[in-house]
């Protein structure tokens, strides 16, 4: 059986949503400064890479400042970690590295439908990209509505009220909206393989019977 338009569109929404959150998962834009200030101390802040300028210890317990980009990880930011590495922060990497691997998942199976062209091999797959993206898409869902709250709050990067969403945010919604979409047509998709397995089968145990009546008469008949 081939590919049907609703399940090309499930599978289109898939590659292009799993783009997206890839997309944000290694950009720097999730919280960006609005500009306003001539000499801001903090830039751009992705998942991974913070880009800050003359940025120094609030607390003053080092004289150091750092005036690059850089990852989070990078052993020169050990002074500022604490700062760095709230736990909100955290949870959003966590829950957003979980729907990246959710995705590509997805990704896989997908690749098996649009390969696949009989009804009875696709079903797992359908349903397998189905539930995997659907299951990208909250895990994403959650990292952006923490990040959302507490990324721009006035309690984490100097000049909040300086700080914006940025960019990688934005597709990051994009994408994980996509994910919804092809996780619930795949879901829709597999409803409708099952529906015609479901008829294939009572039509051919209809025909069976009937060949069976047949059997019996003209051996009657005999």
């Amino acid at each position: 059986m081939a590919q049907s338009r609703n399940g090309l569109t499930a599978a289109v929404l898939s590659v292009s949503g799993s783009f997206l959150v890839l997309l944000a998962f290694t950009t720097k834009s999730w919280l960006v400064t609005d500009g306003k200030l001539k000499d801001p101390e903090f830039e751009t802040l992705g998942l991974w890479v913070v880009c800050l300028k003359g940025f120094e210890d609030p607390r003053h317990f080092y004289d150091t400042r750092f005036h690059n980009c850089s990852w989070v990880f990078e052993e020169e930011y050990y002074i500022i970690s604490d700062i760095i590495f709230e736990d909100f922060y955290i949870a959003t990497q966590c829950f957003f590295t979980a729907c990246i691997l959710l995705a590509v998942s997805g990704l896989f199976y997908s690749a098996l439908y649009l390969y696949l062209n009989k009804a009875y091999e696709c079903y797992i797959q359908i349903l397998s990209a189905g539930i995997l993206n659907i299951a990208a898409a909250v895990c994403s869902s959650i990292a952006l509505i923490i990040f959302g709250v507490y990324g721009d709050s006035r309690e984490w990067m100097p000049h909040w009220e300086h700080t914006d969403l940025g960019w990688s945010f934005g597709v990051a919604v994009t994408g994980s909206i996509a994910l919804y979409f092809s996780g619930v047509l795949y879901v829709i998709e597999q409803r409708i393989y099952k529906v015609k397995q479901e008829k294939m089968a009572t039509q051919t145990s209809n025909y069976n019977y009937e060949a069976n009546d047949l059997i019996q008469l003209s051996h009657t008949a005999v």
